[in-house]
C-alpha cells in the first residue's frame, strides 16, 4: 500500500436507530443529523429533534489533517430537545476521538465514531457493508485520534464552538479553491482542506513556497491592500488573489483558478499566429491607407519584425531606361537598425546581364527563390554578398498573368532555414501588395468621388481629416492657431420627417451653399454626415476671428429657405475647439468641438460654444441621456415588467419580481444597465425607486381584487433608497395608499448593500420585518460575504446570483458552491431562489439539491402587466 494511503486518516460513523445499523463514511465538510428527511444523516426515532446535531469538519492547527466536531442543535444555535451525550456525558460540543459513542437523547439512537489509518481504499469501501465493523477495523487498520496531534491543546479551542461554527459554515472550508492565511511574521496559520490537498508541502516551505513567496514585500510596496497576481508552482501557473488585513496583521490568499493550460496555449498561439497577425495588420494598412507607398512601407516593417528577419523588401520590374531590356529595381526596403540599407546596385538591374536570369525565369512561372546564399550560383552569390545576405526567400508579385515584381525576406546574421509559416506569410503578403497596387491604379481615377459628398459637393469626412492633418504642421510652422467647428442643424429632423427626404436633401444643399458663403478664403466646410457639418479655419491669429465666423453662420441661417413653396426655418448649434495644449491633434480637436456642440444644444440651441477644460468629461450621449432621465418620471416614460418566480416541485408561480424599464421617445427601450447607474449617480434613483414600489403595490392589489392568486411582488432597493432616513415612513404611506397587505410586498437588497454596515442593515430590516414586509437578499454570492454573517439579519428569502447558475453545469466547483449555499441557507430557515435559470439541465441540478424556487427564461421572461395577468388567469383555471 502506498505511503500516502497508509498515512491518510479515514473517518467513519456507525449509526444505530430503530431501523437498524448503517455505516457512513465522513467525507463531506458538514453534516446535519436529525429525524427530518432533509438532514444529511437521518436518525429514525421520534425522540430525536428535527435537527438534533451538526457534524463539522475541523482543520487541525499546524497540520494538514482534520477531525470532526459534534455540536448539539442547528446552525442557528437552537439546541436539541433531549441533548447529545458522548461516552455518557452530556455536552454542547465535542471534538470526536476514535471510539467515542454518541447518544442522541436516549438509547434509541446512538452512533460510534472511528478514525483510522493504514487502511487501503478497497478495505475502506468494504467497511461500509460489514456487520461487525469493530472487528473488521481492528484487523485492517490502526486507530487514530486526530486532535492528539496538537502539541499543546488550545484552551480556547474546545470552547470556541460558535467561532468554529461561523468559520466552517462559511465558504473557506467548503469551496474547492485553496485558501491560505499567513501572519506578518511569515507563519502559516490556516490552510483550508483544498489548500492542504493541492499544496501538501506548503506549511513546511512557508515563505519559500511559490504561493507565499514575496507576499510580505508585496503588501509593503503596494498602496492597495488587495491585488491579484500570477504564481508559478513547478510547471503549474495560478491566478492568486491576495488580501492584507492590517487590523489583524493577516495576509489571506485565494487561488482563483489554475491558468497553466491557458498560459501554455497562449504562448503557443502567439508563436504560431505571429506571422499571420502581421499579415492581417499589414493587409489592413494596405487596404485603408490612402497613400500606397506609406502602406507598403508599413506592411514591410510588420513583415520583417514578425518574421524576425534582417531585411524585407519589394522589387518592381520595368524596362531599362537605356536599353529597354527587362530590368528590376528595389522600390521599398525595411531593415533592422543595425543593418545598412541596400546600395544603388539594386537599381536598374537587367536580368540577363546581371546574373539574375534564373530568378526571372523561376519567378515569372510562379516559383519562389529560396535557400542559403552559399548554395546559389556564383553570380547570384556575388550580388547577395554585397549586402552580406546569408539566406534569402523571394516570392513573385503577379496580377493575373502579369509578373510585375517580387517580395522578399533576407537574413544577414545566420544561415536560416525558412519555414512553411514564412512561405505562407510571404505568399499572402504578396497577394495583398498586388491587390493594393491594383487598387492604386483605380483609386487615382475615383479619388474625387471618394473625397466628396455626392449630395452637396462639399468635402466629406475623409477629405476633411486629410486637410486637418496637413493644416496642423502648417499652423505650427507659421506660429498660428487653427479652429475646428462642429455644426448641427437644430430642427432638421422635424422637416425631414414631416416633408420627406427629397425636400430635406434640397434643404441640405441650400444650407451647404450658405455655409460656404460665410467662410473666408482658405477655410473649408465639409459634410460630416446627416445634418452635421465640420468647418476648418486653418489660419487663426485672434479668437475674435473665430467668433465672427460663427456669428456670420448663425445670421446666415436666420433668413427662411424657400423650397418648393415651403418657407422653412432652421437654426444651428456650433461647437468650437482651438488648437492648443488641450486640443493638440486632429482627433482631439474634433472630439472637443463635438463636446462643445453638445453644450451649445444644452444652452438652448441657435448659439455657439467654445471648448474649455471646465466642460464635463462625460460623453455627449450620456449627458443627453441624463438630461432626458430627469424628465422621464413626469413624462410617464417608465413602465414595470414582471418576472414570475416558479416552484420547482409544483411548477406553480410563487411570486413576482418587478423590473424597471424606460421607453425613451426617441431612443426606444433603454437598457437598465445604462440608465440605472446614471440614476444612482445623480440621485434620481430615490424618486424613481419610490415610483416603482408604489406602482408594484398598486398592480399587486389590482390582481388580488380581480380574484387572482395572492402573491408577493418583489422590488429591489438601491443603496441610496435603503439608506433613506424616512424609508419606513415612505413604505407605510405607500402600503396605506394602495391598500396592499405588507406581507405581499417583498423588498430585495443586494448582498453588497447588506454587508456594507451590518448593524445599520439589521436595524432597518428589523423595522421592516415588524411591519410585516417580506425581506430578501438578492444576487447572493457576488458580495464576498458568508451565510454565517447574513444569519444575523432577519431575512426570509435568499436569491442565488445568476452568475453561479450560468456555470452550474460546466464547472463542478460552482456546482459544489451552489449546493453548499442551498444546504446552509435552508439550515438557516431561508427560502432559496435560483436566478437566471435558462437550461433544463440547470433546473434538474437545482431540483436534485432541493432548491425551492427558480426564476429565469426557462419558464418566463420579464413581461408587461397585461401579459402577466393573462398568465395568472390561466394558472387560476388550471387549479
Amino acid at each position: 500500500m502506498p505511503a500516502n494511503e497508509r498515512e491518510k486518516i479515514r473517518h467513519i460513523l456507525v449509526v444505530k436507530d430503530l431501523q437498524g445499523q448503517r455505516t457512513i463514511p465522513l467525507q463531506e465538510a458538514t453534516y446535519s443529523l436529525g429525524r427530518d428527511s432533509r438532514n444529511a444523516i437521518v436518525l429514525r426515532s421520534r425522540s430525536v429533534s428535527r435537527q438534533h446535531a451538526i457534524l463539522l469538519r475541523v482543520t487541525i492547527p499546524e497540520t494538514d489533517q482534520y477531525g470532526f466536531r459534534i455540536i448539539d442543535g442547528d446552525f442557528k444555535g437552537k439546541k436539541s430537545t433531549n441533548g447529545v451525550f458522548v461516552n455518557g456525558t452530556k455536552c454542547f460540543s465535542h471534538n470526536l476521538q476514535h471510539g467515542d459513542v454518541i447518544a442522541f437523547g436516549n438509547n434509541q439512537v446512538s452512533a460510534k465514531y472511528y478514525a483510522i489509518s493504514n487502511l487501503s481504499e478497497k478495505a475502506f469501501s468494504e467497511s461500509f457493508t460489514v456487520e461487525d465493523i469493530s472487528s473488521f477495523l481492528s484487523e485492517q487498520a490502526n486507530p487514530v485520534n486526530p486532535f492528539e496531534t496538537l502539541v499543546a491543546p488550545d484552551s480556547n479551542f474546545e470552547g470556541a464552538s460558535e467561532t468554529v461554527l461561523a468559520r466552517l459554515a462559511s465558504f473557506p472550508e467548503l469551496i474547492p479553491n485553496p485558501i491560505i492565511e499567513m501572519d506578518t511574521e511569515g507563519t502559516v496559520i490556516y490552510l483550508n482542506p483544498a489548500a492542504s490537498s493541492k499544496f501538501p508541502k506548503l506549511r513546511e516551505a512557508g515563505e519559500q513556497h511559490p504561493v507565499l513567496a514575496g507576499l510580505l514585500s508585496a503588501i509593503q510596496n503596494r498602496e492597495a491592500n488587495s491585488f491579484v497576481r500570477e504564481v508559478e508552482v513547478g510547471t503549474e501557473v495560478f491566478e492568486q488573489s491576495v488580501h492584507y488585513l492590517p487590523e489583524s496583521d493577516l495576509i489571506r490568499t485565494f487561488i482563483i483558478r489554475d491558468i497553466t493550460e491557458q498560459k501554455r496555449a497562449a504562448a503557443e498561439l502567439r508563436q504560431r499566429d505571429r506571422l499571420l497577425q502581421a499579415v492581417a495588420e499589414a493587409a489592413n494598412y494596405l487596404l485603408v491607407e490612402m497613400n500606397y507607398e506609406t502602406g507598403v512601407e508599413k506592411a514591410l516593417a510588420m513583415l520583417g519584425e514578425a518574421a524576425e528577419a534582417d531585411r524585407a523588401y519589394l522589387f518592381k520590374n520595368h524596362l531599362h531606361p537605356v536599353t529597354e531590356e527587362m530590368a528590376v529595381s528595389l522600390r521599398f526596403e525595411w531593415t533592422r537598425s543595425h543593418i545598412e540599407p541596400s546600395r544603388h546596385h539594386w537599381q536598374n538591374q537587367r536580368y540577363d546581364s546581371s546574373g539574375l536570369a534564373r530568378w526571372y525565369t523561376a519567378l515569372s512561372q510562379g516559383q519562389s527563390i529560396i535557400g542559403l546564399t552559399r548554395e546559389f550560383p556564383i553570380a547570384e552569390q556575388k550580388i547577395l554578398a554585397r549586402d552580406r545576405i546569408q539566406s534569402i526567400y523571394l516570392v513573385p508579385l503577379c496580377l493575373g498573368e502579369k509578373f510585375w515584381g517580387y517580395l522578399g525576406l533576407a537574413d544577414c546574421s545566420k544561415e536560416r532555414q525558412w519555414s512553411r509559416h514564412e512561405e505562407s506569410t510571404l505568399l499572402t503578403m504578396a497577394a495583398s501588395v498586388s491587390g493594393a497596387w491594383q487598387r492604386q491604379q483605380v483609386e487615382e481615377r475615383i479619388r474625387y468621388q471618394a473625397l466628396h459628398d455626392l449630395l452637396t459637393g462639399l468635402p466629406n469626412r475623409l477629405l476633411f481629416n486629410e486637410l486637418l492633418d496637413k493644416a496642423l504642421p502648417n499652423a505650427a510652422r507659421s506660429r498660428e492657431s487653427l479652429a475646428v467647428m462642429f455644426l448641427d442643424l437644430d430642427r432638421f429632423k422635424v422637416i425631414n420627417d414631416t416633408l420627406g427626404h427629397t425636400l430635406g436633401d434640397i434643404l441640405l444643399k441650400s444650407v451647404a451653399q450658405r455655409l460656404k458663403d460665410c467662410l473666408r478664403s482658405g477655410d473649408t466646410v465639409a459634410r460630416w454626415g446627416g445634418d452635421e457639418f465640420t468647418i476648418l479655419l486653418p489660419q487663426v491669429n485672434y479668437l475674435e476671428e473665430v467668433k465672427q465666423v460663427a456669428q456670420r453662420i448663425l445670421q446666415a441661417l436666420e433668413n427662411p429657405f424657400e423650397i418648393e413653396g415651403h418657407e422653412l426655418y432652421v437654426s444651428a448649434s456650433l461647437g468650437i475647439a482651438l488648437l492648443n495644449d488641450h486640443s493638440p491633434d486632429p482627433e482631439t480637436l474634433i472630439q472637443h468641438a463635438d463636446a462643445a456642440l453638445y453644450y451649445a444644444k444644452d444652452a438652448g440651441r441657435n448659439n455657439y460654444q467654445l471648448y474649455t477644460t471646465s466642460l464635463s468629461t462625460k460623453t455627449p450621449e450620456l449627458l443627453t441621456l441624463e438630461k432626458s432621465l430627469r424628465y422621464a418620471l413626469e413624462r410617464n416614460e417608465f413602465m414595470l415588467y414582471y418576472q414570475p418566480r416558479v416552484n420547482i416541485a409544483t411548477g406553480d408561480i410563487t411570486g413576482m419580481e418587478a423590473l424597471l424599464r424606460w421607453q425613451h421617445p426617441e431612443m426606444g427601450l433603454v437598457a437598465p444597465n445604462v440608465f440605472i447607474p446614471l440614476a444612482e449617480e445623480s440621485g434620481l434613483i430615490v424618486p424613481i425607486g419610490e415610483w416603482v414600489i408604489r406602482t408594484a403595490c398598486r398592480q399587486n392589489k389590482a390582481w388580488q381584487q380581480a380574484g387572482l392568486p395572492s402573491l408577493t411582488v418583489a422590488v429591489n432597493l438601491s443603496l441610496k433608497q435603503f439608506r433613506q432616513p424616512n424609508l419606513v415612513e415612505i413604505l407605510a404611506s405607500i402600503l396605506q395608499e394602495t391598500g396592499l397587505d405588507p406581507k405581499f410586498l417583498e423588498l430585495e437588497i443586494t448582498e453588497s448593500t447588506a454587508i456594507e454596515d451590518l448593524e445599520f442593515t439589521r436595524n432597518v430590516l428589523e423595522n421592516l420585518k415588524q411591519m410585516g414586509i417580506y425581506l430578501s437578499i438578492d444576487d447572493f454570492g457576488t458580495g464576498h460575504s458568508s451565510l454565517s454573517r447574513l444569519q444575523l439579519l432577519p431575512l426570509h428569502h435568499l436569491k442565488i446570483d445568476k452568475s453561479f447558475i450560468q456555470e452550474l453545469t460546466t464547472d463542478h466547483k460552482v456546482a459544489h458552491i451552489v449546493k453548499a449555499i442551498v444546504v446552509l441557507g435552508q439550515s438557516l430557515g431561508l427560502r432559496l431562489t435560483a436566478e437566471g435559470v435558462e437550461k433544463p439541465e440547470e433546473l434538474e441540478f437545482l431540483k436534485s439539491i432541493n432548491c425551492e424556487d427558480v426564476q429565469g427564461y426557462l419558464f418566463y421572461r420579464p413581461l408587461c402587466a397585461q401579459k402577466i395577468t393573462e398568465i395568472l388567469q390561466k394558472e387560476q383555471v388550471k387549479h
